[in-house]
């Protein structure tokens, strides 16, 4: 689906299903993406006190900015807030971040709490919602819908009410990352960031990840890029230059007395640059350049970018790293367990 953002960071999440049918669930459960991560509560009260406890309802958000000390001389009204990038990177190392719970599948008719009662009571305002309805209660969810209570509405006597909601669970699961990190993009595409908000980059992007089976991605400060992952752990580094970018690189490269095949190379346009250097630009000790220069792929966007995608990475930690295969065979082993 073509996407007109692209948001900082996305993972896989968790799914919610709520109903009070304990074989209900299990049957749906069966049915759903077997790529899906999902919790299964038949109490529904216990449910809605889990996604407003602290670890569901603190958006995510909140981690990526800081109040900056050089603030402190402005009144309360105009505080300075600090983006800091790297903590959009370090996510990757939370090995919780699988379980985050981004969606919601609740079941209208329930005795102890009906659904859309129960999408009122949900506190975290980014968790998208999907109510679960049978005919007589249409109406219902379509006045919820257009009040913006719930995100979907999905008939339960529908033919292909299964690969319906699993639709609509990949798309609100993206959404609810949207929703998350829309500070962070009007932010950071004012800057060096602009391909976030390129309808035609994301599409590329999209594209991107498909063929390399990426299921998440972060992006990163130096380079500016992505950091992405497959469902193993194998990493791939996205480093995204535009043209201002690569005439930088030239003009210090030259400063900094480069040789000329490797000024030449710059100037081709035909290579990514990534030393290993703080910036990420070239210093005289950086002998070996070849090695830094990655073949390029020209895409046209709102601007005209330059790409290079390098598997496995090095000069970041990856170690220890929780796939999220690795989360899956741990869910299914606690599932296991509580049955």
């Amino acid at each position: 689906m073509p996407r007109n953002d692209t948001p900082p960071l996305y993972f896989p999440s968790m799914v919610a299903l709520v109903d009070d049918s304990r074989a209900f669930l299990d049957n749906l459960s069966l049915q759903l993406d077997a790529n899906l991560a999902f919790r299964l509560y038949d109490a529904p009260l216990d449910a809605l006190a889990d996604l407003n406890g602290p670890s569901s309802s603190s958006p995510l958000i909140e981690r990526f900015f800081s109040v900056s000390p050089f603030g402190d001389e402005l009144p309360m009204s105009h505080r300075v807030l600090d983006l800091n990038l790297d903590n959009i990177l370090r996510e990757v190392h939370n090995r919780h971040r699988f379980e985050r719970i981004s969606v919601v599948v609740v079941d209208y008719d329930m005795p102890e709490i009906d659904g859309l009662a129960f999408c009122r009571g949900i506190e975290n305002p980014a968790i998208k919602k999907i109510l679960l309805t049978g005919k007589a209660d249409e109406k219902l969810a379509v006045q919820a819908f257009n009040q913006g209570l719930i995100d979907r509405f999905i008939l339960k006597q529908d033919a292909d009410v299964i690969p319906t909601l699993n639709q609509a669970i990949a798309e609100l699961q993206v959404a609810y990352f949207e929703h998350m990190a829309r500070t962070v993009m009007e932010a950071l595409s004012l800057g060096s960031y602009r391909f976030l908000r390129d309808a035609h980059f994301a599409v590329a992007f999209a594209e991107l990840r498909a063929r390399l089976n990426i299921v998440e991605f972060y992006l990163t400060a130096t380079p500016d890029g992505f950091l992405m992952l497959d469902a193993q752990g194998k990493a791939h580094l996205m480093i995204i230059k535009t043209e201002e970018d690569l005439r930088s690189h030239y003009d210090i490269a030259q400063d900094q007395g480069a040789p000329a095949a490797l000024l030449q190379r710059l100037a081709s346009r035909l290579y990514v640059p990534y030393f290993p250097t703080p910036e990420g630009e070239y210093m005289p000790h950086c002998r070996n350049w070849q090695a830094y220069l990655h073949p390029a792929t020209a895409f046209l966007g709102e601007e005209l970018y330059h790409y290079a995608v390098v598997s496995n990475p090095t000069g970041g930690d990856l170690k220890g790293i929780v796939s999220y295969n690795a989360f899956l065979e741990w869910l299914d082993q606690q599932e296991g367990g509580q049955q």
